[in-house]
């Protein structure tokens, strides 16, 4: 039974049979609630952007929506089975310390997630403080720097507020704001559908298979592949044999179904609107409230905040268990306020130093998948052996403890397999370039293989196969010995 009122107690320990509760249908709204939030609309623009048809953009879109959905919902599996959240389940395939490598990229994409999502709160929220207080507008039209910074301590604020509760508080809000995210949503589209040129959704030339492919990959990029790595923080209370195919299908549809309707949307509205796709570019938000009447603008900006608050709160509580699964020896509480004043640092970079936010977003998106990507692919094929070992969870603990130092055959495969993906991508911001394409012949960045980012599938693909020679081929480190 969950109490909401109280600060949860549970780290990256196993949660006990007696403290779960709930059934798979209970994780819908945590993955809907902020999944519905009209930034998906934005990302049908992005994936239209790369020189697709409008047909290929959609199907693009929802394929690699549904597949990298499809992994958060088998990841989160384990941690059912196991009660511990998905970056310590992960010990189990790499061992204690080569877990720390998976678990700090997982760290930081979901900070850069947090970020992301605070800054787009932070934007929108100083746009309505600002339209309904004309003296907080600069020159320009925007809102002075003091009314941002305002608006981003009372969004941290109610953010953290929620992290630090934990789990219980997290289900029970997430429900109540998924109904209201719903609704307004279905209102804004009234406002929405008419700025569609449905005579236009024909005129867009079709792309190459290749870039087809590369609009497969980003979606796989902006949604599934950067919930991996928590997926199963909100799984692991439900009991203990609750059957994983109602955890997959309620994970992968509580993601991928609102923001499969909202790419749709948002590459019909794309289609002869140059001018959309570049005020998208900068600001994601505020080109889609654009189109609002100043009476619907008002409550739906107070909605999309929400929305994005309780985006936060989850991805602030996963990042502590994050911070815990490294071994940080501080409690729950502790990583979360930690968490605040790096997400502070973070969002000053996005909203006050970044030239543009669809290249920061998508080239950290990019990066961080390589890593984050590859590891989750082959922690679903080490799902296999777990299970034959019978979810032994002492396998997650310290050598001397139970567990191993470094399962080698699993750090081994995910190097190799990263640095290929590495070194395949590309980025078009400055500073995040330096660290990918250094294998990438000269000139061949402006490929479509490299601008599609498609070396993050072949990283996936290349850990993944390697690892599954290695241990069931080869067997080797197949059976986990304490060191």
């Amino acid at each position: 039974m969950s109490d909401a009122s109280k600060i949860e107690t549970n780290g990256v320990n196993p949660v006990p049979d007696n403290e779960r509760y709930g059934c798979p249908f209970d994780l819908f709204p945590v993955w809907f609630s902020w999944n519905i939030s009209i930034f998906g609309i934005t990302l049908g623009i992005y994936v239209f952007g790369l020189g697709l048809s409008v047909w290929q953009a959609m199907l693009a879109g929802v394929i690699g929506y549904f597949l990298s959905c499809a992994l958060v919902g088998i990841l989160a599996v384990g941690s059912v089975r196991t009660g511990l959240p998905t970056l310590v389940q992960s010990r189990l395939a790499f061992g204690y310390h080569g877990n720390k490598l998976p678990t700090f990229f997982g760290y930081l994409a979901n900070m850069g997630w947090k970020v992301t999502l605070l800054s787009m709160a932070t934007t929108t929220l100083a746009d309505l403080v600002a339209n309904l207080v004309p003296g907080l507008l600069n020159d320009k039209g925007m809102p002075v720097a003091g009314c941002t910074l305002g608006c981003f301590a009372v969004v941290l604020l109610l953010t953290m507020s929620g992290a630090i509760y934990g789990h219980q508080l997290i289900i029970k809000i997430e429900k109540a704001i998924a109904w209201l995210t719903g609704i307004f949503t279905i209102v804004y589209l009234f406002f929405f559908i008419p700025n569609i040129n449905f005579s236009a959704l024909s005129s867009a030339p079709s792309g190459s298979f290749a870039t087809f492919v590369g609009g497969i990959v980003l979606s796989m990029t902006m949604v599934g592949l950067g919930f991996l790595n928590y997926g199963g923080d909100y799984a692991r209370y439900l009991p203990r044999k609750t059957p994983a195919r109602g955890v997959i299908f309620w994970t992968t549809t509580g993601i991928a179904v609102p923001v499969s309707v909202l790419l749709i949307l948002g590459v019909m509205l794309a289609v002869g609107n140059p001018a959309l796709l570049e005020k998208a570019n900068h600001e994601p938000l505020a080109a889609l409230t654009g189109i609002l009447p100043f009476w619907f603008y008002v409550p739906f900006s107070l909605i999309v905040i929400i929305s994005l608050i309780s985006a936060g709160m989850t991805g602030i509580y996963s990042s502590g268990l994050a911070l815990l699964a490294l071994g940080v020896p501080m409690t729950r509480l502790a990583t979360t306020i930690l968490n605040g004043v790096i997400i502070a640092l973070g969002a000053y970079y996005l909203l006050f130093i970044s030239d543009s936010f669809v290249s920061t977003f998508q080239s950290f998106l990019a990066l961080i998948s390589v890593v984050m990507g590859t590891w989750g692919a082959i922690e679903m094929v080490d799902l296999l052996r777990q299970k034959r070992i019978g979810w032994d969870c002492k396998l997650a603990l310290a050598p001397g403890e139970g567990g191993e130092s470094v399962r080698w055959t699993a750090f081994g495969s995910l190097i190799f397999a990263s640095l290929i993906g590495l070194g395949t991508i590309t980025s078009s911001d400055p500073y995040i370039a330096h660290a990918v394409s250094f294998l990438l012949p000269a000139g061949s960045e402006t490929s479509v293989f490299a601008r599609a980012n498609i070396g993050l599938v072949a990283a996936m693909i290349i850990g993944a196969s390697l690892y599954a020679v290695l241990t069931f081929v080869l067997q080797k480190g197949s059976h986990l010995k304490a060191e």
